[in-house]
């Protein structure tokens, strides 16, 4: 008696609107995801694109470049192509992460801001965003290219400076196998 509502043919007409309106707006969320634009979606290759070689010797050149305007002491310096769209696809931008010392008789507070004004009087320019989560962290730029500066996380006494080149790279590396490439030697000069 209690289910006999649910045989009439309102209470079927209202389940049948329901599952309608369901599927409907169902549909709309997947089609607007599908159509909304991402950041990575803006990103657009400015001026002509960049060799595999080229894009190594900008990101490189500019990790060296840090070292010996700031008079850095590097311990190790690692190289890697990256996309700048996702994980896979072009373009790609050349990267470096680079370690350094901070001088045992001096503070990261007082050594990572007296780096900046170093690179400032090479030509870099200070960014206005500090990188985040990362205690005296400063950001520069120079020729297109990008540089994050901050004190490790897990060790006082060690500097990072991750360099970021231009995303001008469209070769297809997406087949690649990826893996840092050792480039103290040529950063160290």
């Amino acid at each position: 008696m209690r289910a006999d509502w649910l045989r009439s043919t309102q209470a079927r007409s209202l389940l049948a609107i329901t599952f309608g309106i369901s599927l409907v707006l169902g549909g709309a969320f997947l089609a607007v995801d599908q159509l909304h634009a991402t950041p990575a979606d803006a990103l657009k290759v400015s001026g002509p694109p960049l060799s595999d070689g080229q894009s190594r010797v900008q990101a490189v050149g500019a990790a060296a470049d840090i070292v010996s305007a700031a008079q850095l002491r590097p311990t190790s310096a690692g190289y890697l192509l990256m996309s700048c769209r996702d994980r896979d696809n072009p373009p790609y931008q050349g990267a470096v992460y680079l370690t350094f010392t901070i001088p045992a008789d001096t503070r990261a507070d007082a050594y990572l801001p007296a780096v900046a004004k170093a690179l400032a009087a090479d030509g870099w320019v200070e960014g206005r965003i500090s990188p985040g989560g990362h205690p005296y962290s400063r950001s520069v730029s120079k020729n297109a290219v990008t540089a994050l500066i901050y004190r490790d996380d897990d060790n006082a006494n060690l500097g990072v400076a991750r360099v970021y080149g231009e995303c001008r790279n469209t070769s297809d590396h997406r087949t690649d196998s990826t893996g840092w490439v050792d480039v103290t030697g040529e950063i160290r000069g």
